[in-house]
């Protein structure tokens, strides 16, 4: 490993959580760091005296000198910093790839445009019943290459990767994959769904006839890709029963069929997740941790005893007779649909935020006998607003601020509602994140 980074340049383009996590793993391997930022007041105290700092441009002569450069996920490969490293013929990897080069156990990732993380950390979960020690990273929370190296032989990474951490991929292996689903998203960085696709597809790229990735079959488009992968493709249904992988058997208990034998893995009656979005996570996390070589008991076990992850259809709280859910983690139309979709209670709707470009008409569509009101904030509110009154939807108001929003739909509702945020739209114009924007939620709410 000293050989491969000692005394050696690197440049880390982004000085945010993944870009100075990747500086101190490379730091800890003799490596000199030069650390790019557009913003010039960029915060990296904890590195600050081992690593060379450039904002807006970095002089030649420092460029000519450097080996490879990490990027941050967050970052496009068409930002300048990656075309000054592509004009000097400077390699460049992303955080994943780079944190791989010292993982010494096993991995199994996770991609899809939703589910992702309540699929990760109910792996992540379930992988624990093994007794060795289980890493979980990656898009879920803390970055890969702040965890990596805590890797043993016997360990097991279980890894949350996105489409903006697979484009910079080389030598990634994960044991098994997984691909939830695909549907539009972060279209504004892609630019086609085609470009989309094949990121996410990335998963599988390095993986062999002895690796697994666990594909969604009722996704018409993994469903044609899967043929064609190296890896054998292993499905989940909840909609009809499989000849082999797991499925949703008469809408009521996820069974599992493995060398002509099926077993219930449990019933959905059983589990605190709703709606069956939630019960296609589980099914793949079953999957893919009895791919790893967790034993069937333990998977039941795990699975019952499951809650629901922070800021994805979480419960908040009950008041005056109206329940209150924090979907933050809704940051596009299809994840906000399965939000709405799990309401058993009339609801008042947050929606609204960042725009990535995307259609909202499915979204409005889904409205229908199920939300009372929805209110709008954020950069798309008049975008929204316009989509509402092509599709003949007439019941909202925009709020000026969230605080206004949360305090109209607490003043309003009424005893059997519910109160949903699931805004469909990403959090940036008006938070740091999703978790922000959710804790914020929560705490306006328990106020």
């Amino acid at each position: 490993m000293d050989n491969i980074f000692k005394d050696k340049k690197w440049l880390v383009i982004g000085a945010g959580k993944s870009g100075i996590n990747a500086a101190k793993l490379l730091i800890s391997s003799g490596a000199q760091i030069i650390l790019y930022d557009d913003n010039e007041k960029a915060s990296f105290d904890e590195i600050k005296e081992k690593a060379v700092f450039y904002a807006k441009e970095i002089p030649e002569d420092v460029l000519k000198d450097i080996s490879e450069a990490v990027i941050s996920p967050g970052i496009p490969l068409s930002c300048p910093a990656a075309e000054m490293c592509g004009k000097h013929k400077i390699k460049v990897i992303g955080e994943i790839e780079l944190a791989y080069m010292f993982e010494k156990g096993d991995i199994a990732a996770i991609t899809g445009t939703n589910g992702k993380t309540t699929t990760t950390a109910l792996t992540g979960e379930i992988m624990k019943y093994t007794g060795d020690k289980v890493i979980v990273a990656g898009n879920i929370g803390e970055p890969y290459t702040k965890l990596v190296a805590g890797s043993e032989e016997t360990s097991h990474s279980v890894l949350e990767v996105s489409s903006f951490q697979l484009e910079t991929i080389e030598d990634f292996r994960p044991h098994v994959s997984a691909v939830l689903n695909i549907t539009p998203d972060h279209l504004n960085r892609h630019h086609t769904m085609q470009n989309y696709i094949d990121a996410k597809l990335r998963i599988a790229e390095n993986q062999e006839a002895s690796d697994y990735i666990v594909l969604n079959y009722e996704d018409e488009i993994l469903r044609k890709k899967a043929a064609k992968l190296k890896p054998k493709a292993v499905f989940f249904s909840s909609k009809r029963i499989l000849d082999e992988g797991i499925y949703l058997r008469d809408e009521k208990d996820i069974c599992m069929k493995w060398d002509g034998e099926e077993t219930k893995i449990c019933s959905i009656s059983e589990l605190s997740l709703l709606g069956t979005h939630n019960y296609e996570n589980v099914m793949a996390a079953a999957m893919i941790t009895r791919l790893m070589g967790v034993s069937i008991q333990d998977i039941q076990k795990a699975v019952k005893e499951f809650k629901s992850v922070e800021h994805r259809i979480e419960y908040v709280c009950e008041k005056n007779g109206v329940v209150y859910y924090n979907d933050s983690k809704g940051t596009n139309t299809d994840a906000a649909i399965k939000g709405i979709c799990s309401m058993t209670r009339p609801a008042f709707l947050i929606g609204g935020g960042y725009d990535k470009d995307a259609d909202f008409s499915e979204w409005v569509e889904c409205f229908s006998g199920r939300v009372k009101k929805l209110v709008l904030i954020g950069a798309t509110k008049d975008k929204i607003a316009k989509t509402c009154d092509e599709k003949g939807f007439s019941d909202y108001i925009k709020a000026d601020s969230f605080e206004e929003a949360v305090d109209y739909c607490k003043n309003n509702a009424e005893p059997g509602d519910a109160v949903l945020l699931s805004p469909a739209c990403a959090s940036w114009d008006m938070f740091k994140s999703y978790e922000e924007r959710g804790r914020i939620f929560k705490k306006l709410v328990l106020e």
